[in-house]
């Protein structure tokens, strides 16, 4: 039981790390197209990043894939943007319909398979002579599911009270979010 929870609190101090804020800050921003009352959205959105990350660390733990890190590092601060780009354009349309959320889902997905080649080489080395990779990875992905949701929980808090309390329109919380968040990417591709 202690390997498991080592990995757990591992997966969860991964992603709410200030240090590693690049987490924080692509979930965040996943949150800012959505209300707070949409949070069951929210959990399946950052439940198919946690696929995606999942997918990579597997193939990087089993040897499968092998990426310069380099080139990772440079990509994480990108789906920031990209992520970012696209919530200013759904939410400048005024156009949040199914198939844009289908979209964000795929998003989710594809730039958690790149969050997770970013984490890859470090937790390869973590593994050292564990015997399967299955139970780590397990315990790991469901630190980072728990990390996220935490992640998710604030945020709806946040917009909660700032949408319905203050009643700020939706589009300055998702023009604002996106726009500190592509600012921030932009300043961390930058360093890299």
């Amino acid at each position: 039981m202690s390997m498991f929870n080592d990995y757990f609190k591992l997966g969860i101090d991964h992603i709410l790390d200030p240090n590693g804020y690049d987490h924080i800050l692509f979930v965040t921003t996943l949150c800012a197209l959505y209300r707070p009352e949409q949070w069951r959205k929210l959990v399946i959105l950052v439940t198919a990043f946690t696929l995606g990350h999942s997918f990579t660390l597997a193939l990087s733990g089993l040897d499968m894939v092998s990426v310069n890190p380099v080139l990772i590092e440079r990509l994480i601060p990108i789906t920031i943007i990209l992520t970012g780009i696209f919530n200013i354009y759904v939410i400048s349309k005024n156009n949040e319909n199914d198939r844009k959320v289908m979209f964000n889902y795929i998003i989710s997905l594809g730039f958690g398979l790149i969050h997770g080649l970013g984490f890859s080489n470090y937790f390869k080395a973590i593994l050292g002579n564990e015997e399967s990779i299955v139970k780590p990875l397990f315990a790991f992905n469901i630190g980072v599911e728990v990390g996220q949701i935490v992640i998710v929980a604030l945020v709806i808090v946040l917009a909660y009270l700032l949408l319905n309390v203050f009643r700020l329109q939706k589009k300055y919380w998702t023009i604002t979010i996106s726009l500190l968040a592509i600012l921030v990417a932009g300043y961390l591709l930058a360093q890299r």
